[in-house]
């Protein structure tokens, strides 16, 4: 297959200006946790930068439609699997997150197959992995609970975790460094419990 099918297929891979590398959104709208915090006040949630600012524009919009509706295409994995190869860093979902347990086993097995590629999945859909052992998560994919609200505690239930902080409090560099990664990998390392964030 090639990159240009697997564009088509999977309607093509994000490139964050924050991020060291490429990586994979879906509308906000689409959230299934976060449309109920959306509403909360001081949920993480709550001003979400995903439903404002260029992802308003309607290019972006059916771009994002796209990625969506191809989670569905039998040859989803396989053109994933195609556009990251060969990519050192990969971040599921900067905007949207999990649709179901199956759409997270196709994560893993594109994980699997791209094994010289860092993954991190940052997630608030802790039902489509509430069962799962941590050893089950291919060794290459970083899977990070996030709490859902500002200033809350790390969640105790799964092995990585990040958080949401306005007090100042956040081990996230970005804010102090134009809003990038820059040459931090701290959400990649599973040596790295939890992040904690900025409020921005």
């Amino acid at each position: 297959m090639l990159k240009k099918e697997a564009r088509l297929i999977t309607g093509g891979l994000s490139a964050p200006s924050k991020m060291p590398g490429y990586a994979y959104n879906l509308p906000a709208q689409a959230c299934i946790t976060g449309e109920a915090l959306v509403k909360i006040p001081r949920s993480v949630c709550s001003g979400c930068y995903a439903l404002k600012g260029r992802y308003r524009f309607t290019n972006v919009k059916e771009a994002l439609k796209r990625r969506l509706a191809s989670l569905g295409d039998p040859r989803w994995i396989q053109a994933m699997v195609v556009l990251i190869t060969g990519e050192r860093w990969f971040r599921w979902h900067d905007s949207g997150d999990l649709q179901s347990p199956e759409h997270l086993q196709a994560i893993f097995e594109v994980c699997n197959q791209t094994p010289l590629t860092r993954h991190w999945l940052p997630t608030r859909e802790r039902k489509f992995f509430k069962n799962m052992d941590p050893e089950e998560v291919p060794s290459n994919l970083i899977i990070r609970q996030s709490s859902h609200m500002i200033n809350q505690a790390p969640v105790k239930s799964w092995p990585w975790s990040s958080t949401v902080m306005d007090d100042g409090s956040h081990t996230c560099p970005a804010s102090k460094q134009d809003n990038k990664c820059m040459d931090c990998r701290q959400c990649w390392d599973r040596s790295v419990k939890n992040i904690s964030y900025g409020k921005h």
